[in-house]
């Protein structure tokens, strides 16, 4: 490994360090800032509660606005249920958890800031926090083009295959092992763990979740009494931030077979790029004229539509 290759992935290292102390930071304020709001909201839910049950005649007025509160009360995450009030939607692993989806832009919506600071805060944090996931994704992506993308395809034509099978090979693999590892296997634990989920429900939350849709009508942790909550939640965020690297490497490789079947030319669409320096594996015919492919192409050498459909 090279010196500068070496650096790379000190710098990648140091990318991830930075992002995972940027998530207990933000849990840290988030907890910090909307555990008191959240704690205050449920004793006023609980008083409201126990008043409406001490009256003695309940009329349709009454009801109609104890329903309006609790409904109101629920969708910040504060449920009148006794149960669903044992667990915190701002405890630290809740609010890293909310971070998490905040930055990635999955945001299940299951609980929201309920102060106007929390909401200001919100924006600030994500104003920084997504584009630095976005590069921490991108950069920890490129690195691993080489070992999961480019050398294999190399050694698919080492073994006699032409570029255009050998991709159409490797594509097919790839997409087997991200369904295989990121889908099926989790949405099995997710089914076991989460005892009111059918496997088409698990299946359901990791293509939601790994899409970054995040509909947030099955979200992990929120049943209560659940045993190891804190564990499970930055378990399900590690999940989330590797299964969204494989989903981008997924794209990219995709995006590379494409350049090698023409779609990108005859669409007019960017291609993807080459590995550089000792990185660069040797996938044609013969070697290539560095200095050659580094100048522009004259205007008339430019692929068309009318070359591709003569070639």
């Amino acid at each position: 490994m090279t010196s500068s290759a070496s650096k790379s992935w000190l710098l990648l290292l140091g990318f991830i360090l930075f992002y995972i102390i940027y998530l207990l930071l933000g849990a840290l304020v988030f907890s910090s800032i909307e555990r008191p709001v959240e704690d205050k909201l449920r004793n006023d839910i609980q008083t409201m509660q126990r008043e409406f049950l001490n009256q003695t005649c309940i009329n349709a007025t009454a009801l109609e606005e104890f329903l309006v509160k609790a409904l109101s009360a629920s969708e910040y995450g504060v449920s009148v249920l006794k149960n669903s009030s044992l667990n915190s939607n701002w405890d630290m692993a809740s609010s890293m958890f909310f971070a998490n989806t905040l930055v990635t832009t999955v945001g299940y919506g299951h609980s929201t800031p309920l102060s106007d600071m929390g909401k200001a805060f919100s924006i600030l944090y994500a104003l920084i926090g997504v584009p630095f996931t976005m590069l921490v994704l991108t950069a920890s992506v490129q690195r691993l083009m080489y070992p999961l993308v480019y050398a294999p395809q190399a050694l698919f034509q080492r073994s006699g295959l032409n570029p255009r099978p050998a991709s159409q090979l490797h594509f097919a693999l790839l997409l087997a092992a991200v369904l295989l590892c990121f889908f099926v296997a989790p949405a099995f634990v997710f089914r076991a763990i989460e005892g009111s989920w059918s496997f088409l429900d698990a299946v359901y939350f990791c293509f939601m979740s790994l899409c970054t849709v995040g509909l947030g009508d099955f979200v992990p942790g929120e049943q209560p009494g659940q045993k190891y909550r804190s564990l499970y939640k930055v378990v399900v965020m590690v999940y989330l931030f590797v299964g969204l690297m494989m989903m981008y490497l997924l794209l990219r490789a995709f995006h590379k077979m494409a350049d090698l079947h023409g779609l990108t030319s005859f669409l007019e669409l960017p291609h993807c790029e080459e590995p550089e320096g000792d990185l660069r594996p040797i996938l044609g015919d013969g070697p290539t004229d560095t200095a050659a492919t580094k100048q522009p192409l004259e205007p008339a050498a430019q692929p068309s539509y009318n070359t591709i459909s003569k070639g």
